[in-house]
């Protein structure tokens, strides 16, 4: 066999041996009933995306957002796709803009009843606006 034949052949086994690896990290958006019945069949190994928006009162205003005492931590009710509420909670502090973003996105897992997200992704609708451009 020629040398390029060799290296050819290599280059296929890892990248085989590269796609196999990350198979396993990939995930699924999911709502939260579909979140918590992979975490009973599966363990809560299995990470999800969930998207939602979080709970706000009459007036627009989010409310159902628990900090804890030394604000390095929080937990927080969001709604899903299907509107069912569920309380995350997030082991890092809350990110800015997170009460004013229009979608969020949670990357976690089932523990018991409680979903434990590992990463918040926000949708802020502010940072999307077309700003008018005045002539002078």
């Amino acid at each position: 066999m020629k040398k390029s034949h060799i290296l050819a052949i290599v280059v296929i086994g890892i990248a085989i041996a590269i796609m196999i690896s990350t198979a396993g990290d990939t995930s699924s958006y999911v709502n939260f009933t579909e979140a918590k019945n992979m975490a009973v069949k599966n363990s809560s190994d299995v990470k999800v995306h969930v998207v939602g928006t979080l709970k706000k009162d009459a007036q627009g205003q989010v409310m159902d957002i628990y900090p804890s005492p030394d604000k390095l931590s929080f937990s927080f009710i969001l709604l899903d796709d299907q509107n069912t509420p569920q309380e995350v909670y997030y082991n890092e502090p809350m990110p800015a803009d997170f009460q004013r973003s229009e979608q969020v996105v949670i990357i976690g897992s089932y523990q018991k009843d409680v979903f434990v997200a590992d990463k918040i992704l926000l949708k802020c609708p502010s940072k999307y606006q077309e700003k008018e451009i005045k002539a002078s």
